[in-house]
């Protein structure tokens, strides 16, 4: 029969996982955006819920680090961005574009559209033309964006922009995450080239991964996200980032198993000789993804403690072979962290994905920041 701890360590742990949010992490990493481009503001990405970690605890920290410049996707998340400013001033802006359907709403929460066709472009010179709005320019990602056309029709008619309120011109980086890619020098011609025709406007280029390139891709105004979260942007480089959210869960029961059990869903898990393990109280339905069972794993005290079998809904399997020490109901395991990046890999997937797949039943720990607003 198998060996089975149940009992709780502690009366008072809860068998349920949380998430713990550093806020003051979050603003180190803001500083050190800054310090890697000191001539150019630094900006926020704060879509998805500022990338799953809370956008209503995320944007104020921010904001009191100095931060002025947000962007979301949705005119939603404006909303719930110029609400969590809570009346410090800021620009918003909104990468989803300018809908005539939506002017109301852009115009009550002080919202910039991003135009991203000469389409929106006529269609907020008609109906809102001073809302203030910023420029997309595609460069080459070819996803939103004034295309190569476009672009030059809107070179060949600077008018059109008479009358408006732009406040920024951007384009984005698709492959800045690999500093030696050729299409980076590619898009920073091509951007170059268009900033030249409105030197009078920011402009604003680089995203987190832009930010480690050299300070020609920085030009006026950062736009990072995942480093703001402490993910790395790019490969094969150090940078200051340091971790912003870590899952912590309960061990909920500790058994030993022989040589020939299996463990967890489909059997994929057949143990080789006698083990401990340790079932905890987390699973997909929390955002720890059911493909980083080959190749995860948690951490209790330091140790690492390799994920074993299938993760389940509500539950994950470790093993427990090295961990030297007493591990007992009540104990608590964590993921992420730093280990983030790894666990991403197990995954097959990329931290992004990782973060704002966190699930919403997590009872939410948040590390105060420093008011220290500049």
């Amino acid at each position: 029969m198998n060996d089975t701890k149940t009992d709780p360590a502690e009366p008072a742990a809860q068998p349920a996982p949380r998430l713990v949010i550093d806020l003051a992490a979050i603003q180190r990493n803001f500083a050190a955006l800054q310090r890697l481009a000191p001539t150019a503001r630094t900006g926020a990405v704060v879509k998805a819920n500022a990338y799953g970690l809370g956008a209503s605890r995320v944007i104020p920290a921010l904001a009191d680090a100095g931060c002025r410049t947000f962007y979301v996707a949705h005119t939603a998340e404006g909303r719930e961005a110029r609400e969590a400013l809570d009346g410090r001033e800021a620009e918003i802006f909104v990468f989803n574009g300018f809908w005539p359907s939506e002017l109301a709403s852009l115009r009550e929460a002080r919202l910039f559209p991003v135009i991203n066709d000469l389409h929106q472009l006529h269609h907020l010179r008609d109906l809102a033309p001073d809302l203030p709005c910023a420029i997309h320019f595609d460069t080459g990602m070819n996803r939103l964006g004034l295309g190569p056309n476009a672009t030059q029709s809107l070179l060949d008619n600077p008018d059109w922009l008479t009358g408006l309120d732009v406040r920024q011109i951007m384009s984005h980086l698709a492959c800045s995450h690999e500093p030696a890619h050729p299409l980076n020098a590619r898009q920073l011609e091509r951007f170059a080239a268009v900033r030249a025709h409105f030197p009078d406007i920011p402009a604003s280029f680089a995203n987190s991964g832009g930010a480690m390139l050299d300070a020609r891709y920085h030009f006026d105004v950062l736009r990072p996200g995942l480093a703001l979260y402490g993910g790395h942007p790019a490969q094969d480089c150090d940078d200051p980032f340091v971790p912003a959210v870590r899952v912590e869960a309960p061990v909920l029961q500790v058994r030993t198993i022989r040589a020939g059990d299996c463990a967890g869903y489909g059997a994929i898990f057949t143990a080789t000789r006698e083990m401990r393990i340790a079932t905890v109280a987390t699973g997909y339905a929390d955002g720890l993804l059911r493909a980083c069972g080959d190749g995860g794993f948690g951490r209790i005290g330091g140790m690492k403690v390799p994920i074993i079998g299938r993760i389940s809904m509500d539950l994950t399997t470790l093993d427990l072979s090295d961990v030297t020490a007493p591990v007992a109901p009540g104990d608590w395991v964590s993921f992420l962290g730093d280990d983030l990046e790894p666990m991403a890999a197990a995954a097959h997937t990329i931290t992004y994905e990782f973060l704002v797949r966190l699930g919403l039943r997590f009872r939410r720990v948040y590390l105060p920041g420093t008011a220290t607003a500049q």
